[in-house]
């Protein structure tokens, strides 16, 4: 695996997107795609990207260890493996962030969709439960495939607008399900941030996180609990700050976490009490890293490096 951090870096910072990359080198829509996937250019490739950028070309990537977390969940992903490490985050973060979120899905159930695209409806199923998981299933998708870009709000309002289409909230007039939130919300009883402070507060939020040198699991989990005080959209601000932290500690190389739905009273408590002790979410998190760490030891996935 390589891995093209430093080709996004600079695009990003020269306000490049990939697609006009493409463009300007010639290069196929094929080819464009492996550098989102990790996948190998051929040095003819490179030399002409480097050339285009003004470069030299072994400032465009960096090789990766073949076992790494976010390769083997490509890989995964690309080969439709069933039963591996790609398979079993789908099912178990999918089940237990939308169940946090009052979906009334079980494990089994959870799974049934995400292995056979069918389910057992006997005892009455909310349609949007289903489309829910099914959403869910693609915007983790997503984060794999954009895992090494920097983290943007475009790439966190496409987040949620995967999430949230097709649901009944997305039928809604005033509910923007690919921009912040029009109305104002609480959560836990508790009011976040007003409709017309969200683009402000969120510009602040990622401008300080992006100013970062070397991230580390504090510094995203601190962004998550951030982000959830912020509470930028009208619903789904759990599961997308869920996504985000899974996004971040993929770029990163950091084991990522998942909260257990058992444990969700901990994680609330957390965010609750964010301000006065920080502690308690991030020893939420660091269970959440255990639990994912478990993961990676019964698939044979190497994680020395896990924050």
């Amino acid at each position: 695996m390589v891995s093209y951090r430093k080709l996004i870096q600079i695009l990003a910072e020269r306000g490049i997107n990939r697609t006009q990359l493409g463009a300007g080198v010639g290069l196929s829509s094929r080819t464009v795609a492996k550098i989102a996937k990790g996948e190998r250019l051929s040095a003819a490739t490179l030399t002409r990207i480097a050339a285009y950028l003004e470069v030299d070309a072994s400032d465009l990537m960096d090789e990766v260890s073949s076992n790494s977390v976010l390769q083997v969940l490509r890989d995964q992903k690309s080969a439709g493996i069933s039963g591996g490490l790609y398979h079993e985050l789908q099912v178990r973060m999918t089940y237990n962030s939308n169940h946090m979120e009052g979906s009334r899905l079980s494990e089994e159930q959870t799974r049934m969709i995400f292995e056979t695209r069918t389910l057992d409806v006997a005892d009455g199923v909310l349609v949007d439960d289903i489309i829910e998981a099914s959403n869910h299933f693609r915007a983790i998708n997503y984060v794999i495939d954009i895992a090494e870009e920097p983290l943007s709000e475009e790439a966190i309002k496409r987040i949620h607008l995967i999430l949230k289409q097709g649901t009944r909230d997305a039928d809604l007039p005033w509910f923007a399900v690919d921009a912040y939130k029009t109305r104002p919300n609480v959560v836990g009883g508790r009011a976040t941030a007003s409709p017309s402070d969200v683009p402000a507060r969120m510009a602040e939020l990622l401008e300080g996180y992006t100013a970062l040198g070397t991230v580390t699991f504090e510094d995203i989990v601190c962004f998550h609990a951030e982000f959830e005080r912020i509470h930028p959209f009208q619903d789904g601000n759990g599961r997308v700050g869920r996504l985000v932290a899974l996004k971040e500690c993929l770029h990163h190389s950091i084991v990522p976490f998942y909260i257990e739905d058992a444990k969700k009273g901990f994680y609330y408590r957390g965010l609750a009490e964010w301000e006065r002790e920080r502690g308690w979410l991030m020893d939420t998190c660091r269970d959440g890293q255990d639990q994912f760490e478990r993961l990676l030891d019964m698939f044979a996935v190497d994680h020395t490096n896990r924050a």
